[in-house]
């Protein structure tokens, strides 16, 4: 076994249009919907690690991280023959930008409020994140 660190985010917006708050949930090619992250390298910490995963993975660039939120979750993957212990650290981070230029990690990608994307998000990590943010941002909004 050995272990991996990673760093992500719960990237959200204000649909001006309808005036309310929307996460960006993506769908990888493996089937499952999450937010982005990714493992974080070599002299980099977490917000560098987020940062670069949210543009990676999404093309958008213009996040601002609300300070003071920060969860982990840990779970266990197998890569191969070899089980793997995943460690990610998860911010929230603001945008303005709604437009979404996917990675080939990637085959889609939704904008939704907190009700369609809780249902939409796949693991029960995932949604217990969204549940913690949605309560951290809700008073900013």
């Amino acid at each position: 076994m050995f272990d991996e660190n990673s760093a992500g985010a719960i990237l959200y917006s204000l649909n001006e249009d309808l005036l309310r708050t929307e996460y960006l949930l993506l769908h990888h090619t493996s089937g499952h919907w999450d937010f982005p992250k990714g493992n974080i390298e070599l002299g980099e910490d977490g917000f560098q690690t987020a940062r670069r995963e949210i543009y990676e993975e999404t093309g958008i660039n213009d996040i601002e991280f609300v300070k003071g939120f920060i969860s982990t979750i840990e779970y266990y993957y197998r890569r191969i023959d070899k089980l793997v212990h995943k460690r990610v650290i998860y911010y929230i981070a603001k945008t303005n930008t709604r437009e979404v230029i996917l990675s080939s990690e990637h085959d889609g990608y939704a904008w939704k409020e907190y009700d369609t994307a809780i249902n939409q998000l796949t693991y029960k990590n995932a949604k217990q994140l969204l549940k913690k943010a949605k309560t951290f941002v809700a008073p900013r909004c």
